[in-house]
């Protein structure tokens, strides 16, 4: 065990953890930020995206040692209300069904968006691409992020 302190959403936290525990189990056991979800364990699916220093990274295999001193931000530090950009635009355009992939694919168009406030189809599926939907909502997905786009 090691005393760890994380900048999360914002915020110094301290915590006594393995080093090696992917950070997607940090957030959620230790901390009790569960919007970042578990999918498939081995970085392929995308639920358990976050950004770190504003970077969108798969947190189930990440170190919480990796992290270091480096901004990591939840779905639940994306906005205070619910009103990014993206998570409006998601809800103009109906996208969650289950919605269990939502904060990961969330998490990664809005870090698209950071880096490419105009990103064309291609760099949409390129930044979207390992983000699975097992309620196949792609279209609404790539509509939601023009949709983002044009707000900001």
């Amino acid at each position: 065990m090691a005393t760890l302190t994380l900048n999360i959403n914002g915020e110094r936290r301290q915590i006594d953890v393995d080093p090696a525990t992917p950070l997607l189990w940090v957030l959620r056991d230790n901390l009790q930020l569960v919007g970042t979800k578990y999918g498939c364990g081995i970085a392929q699916c995308g639920a358990c995206t976050v950004h770190l220093d504003k970077v969108a990274v798969r947190s189930c295999t990440l170190p919480v040692s990796a992290v270091g001193d480096k901004s990591i931000i939840t779905i639940e530090g994306l906005s205070e209300n619910g009103d990014h950009p993206v998570q409006k635009a998601w809800l103009e355009h109906d996208v969650p069904q289950c919605g269990y992939c939502q904060a990961g694919q969330i998490m990664s168009a809005a870090a698209l968006l950071k880096e490419n406030s105009k990103p064309s189809d291609e760099d949409i599926d390129a930044a979207m691409n390992g983000n699975i939907c097992r309620c196949g909502t792609y279209t609404r997905i790539k509509a939601a992020i023009k949709t983002a786009a044009e707000m900001r």
